[in-house]
């Protein structure tokens, strides 16, 4: 059975995905339509993706500006990762905030709701990250913050940095930010 547990951010669930073992291996169900539905997650997912990284390796922080801007189901099927969820809906309470989880193979995932920016750290020698999105891609809409510019500790002295993260701007001089479009109404899923 899928378990969703509801984090300090609102709209942010880590879900205790269904794991079966045996003789053979591990089966994992990783989505459930009726669990998300229950948690009041409304949007289809539009596009799937996954990413390979190496140990030491930060991508993020990333989202995409509305009206492009998606729900996100975040798990891992091979490795570890240390995830990072930030808050950048201005309305919400826990705006500035952040949470961490750390996130393995045969483990949980993480539901990630608009207006929160996404990043991680590989913890493991290689880590593949599977990301489900409501959105499409729209590279005109893909931005992000500084990874090391809101008073997350990674744990992490020389972190291997795309030359594209690296050029993020810091969280308090974006102006991302000032835009009503990032003024939720609703912390539920797939409204505003």
């Amino acid at each position: 059975m899928i378990r969703f547990v509801e984090q300090n951010i609102q709209g942010v669930f880590l879900v205790e995905n269904f794991t079966a073992q045996d003789s053979r291996g591990v089966f994992v169900k990783t989505l459930s339509v009726d669990k998300l539905q229950q948690n009041g997650f409304t949007s289809p997912f539009s596009e799937s993706y996954y990413s390979k990284s190496f140990k030491n390796v930060i991508r993020g922080m990333h989202f995409q500006t509305p009206p492009f801007e998606h729900d996100k189901l975040v798990y891992v099927t091979e490795g570890a990762i240390l995830d990072v969820i930030l808050d950048i809906r201005t309305s919400s309470i826990t705006y500035g905030e952040c949470l961490s989880f750390n996130l393995s193979s045969f483990g949980s995932s993480v539901l990630i709701p608009k207006g929160c920016a996404h990043g991680f750290l590989t913890l493991s020698d290689t880590a593949t990250v599977v990301y489900n999105v409501t959105t499409e891609y729209e590279p005109s809409a893909d931005k992000g913050i500084l990874w090391d510019s809101f008073g997350f500790n990674w744990g992490i002295e020389s972190p291997i940095i795309s030359e594209r993260d690296k050029g993020f701007p810091n969280f308090k001089e974006t102006h991302f930010f000032n835009n009503e479009d990032f003024n939720y109404r609703s912390f539920r899923f797939g409204r505003k």
